[in-house]
């Protein structure tokens, strides 16, 4: 069972990759969140779980429904994560929740595809994100190959600087970043709601047919990325970037 946990799309797309060459099942994550449901899942085949990169590591909120979901049949367990350039020592901290899930790890890879957070950093424009998603394909592909022939994903060693980033700096980062305040909403806003139905995490609402962020966010930046008409901005840093979102609406 492929499970799978995207904001704007680039790792919906990668578990979609990766369960169509091992012809196996798709679950989101976002729509379990979104849910509040408590859930039991049943998989004969390895779980492999598919999520972005938030601060070199896997997004807290899936550590956590990784958690508090009870998974039963295989114990087998892949990682793969997307990210804009690398996942500096995420495989141990995977490891450490495989521990306490009792699963045996099967190794955890990156993928790299196009930067989709506005927060931070700038995104590419539509010509640039095709080239980025183009040349993924091969990597997703070969990594679904280890996974349906049941193989380890190859190891790779975290250097001294992917510990840092992935120890100390990720806590710091969730600290002093990831917050809903910088959030806004201008004149240009139809009130369609798109972006209430696509938080995971219940956190906004409408309120005079606007958005409205209620403090609970994982900045996985599918209000701003998915908005259709470009009203939501991100402090400064978001005016005039390009906005990415490639999230197929159906799971």
């Amino acid at each position: 069972m492929i499970c799978y946990f995207s904001g704007t799309g680039n790792s919906q797309r990668a578990a979609r990759q990766i369960a169509e060459v091992c012809g196996d099942t798709l679950f989101s994550i976002n729509q379990s969140l979104h849910s509040g449901n408590a859930e039991t899942l049943h998989s004969n085949s390895p779980f492999v779980f598919v999520a972005p990169t938030y601060a070199w590591r896997m997004p807290r909120v899936v550590e956590r429904w990784v958690e508090k979901t009870t998974f039963t049949g295989s114990r087998d367990a892949y990682f793969i994560l997307t990210c804009g350039s690398e996942c500096g020592n995420a495989g141990a901290y995977a490891e450490a929740l495989c521990k306490r899930k009792g699963f045996t790890l099967y190794g955890l890879s990156e993928v790299v595809m196009p930067e989709n957070y506005l927060a931070l950093f700038p995104t590419p424009d539509k010509g640039s994100a095709e080239r980025i998603l183009a040349a993924s394909v091969p990597r997703i592909r070969a990594l679904a190959e280890y996974i349906r022939n049941g193989k380890p994903l190859p190891a790779e060693k975290a250097s001294l600087t992917d510990r840092l980033k992935s120890g100390p700096v990720n806590p710091l980062f969730y600290a002093t970043t990831v917050s809903d305040k910088g959030f806004t909403v201008g004149d240009s806003c139809i009130g369609c709601g798109l972006c209430v139905g696509r938080c995971p995490l219940n956190n906004i609402s409408m309120e005079d047919k606007h958005p409205r962020w209620n403090g609970s966010c994982t900045h996985c930046m599918a209000c701003i990325g998915g908005c259709p008409v470009e009203a939501i901005e991100y402090k400064k840093k978001s005016k005039g970037q390009p906005r990415y979102y490639i999230m197929e609406e159906k799971p």
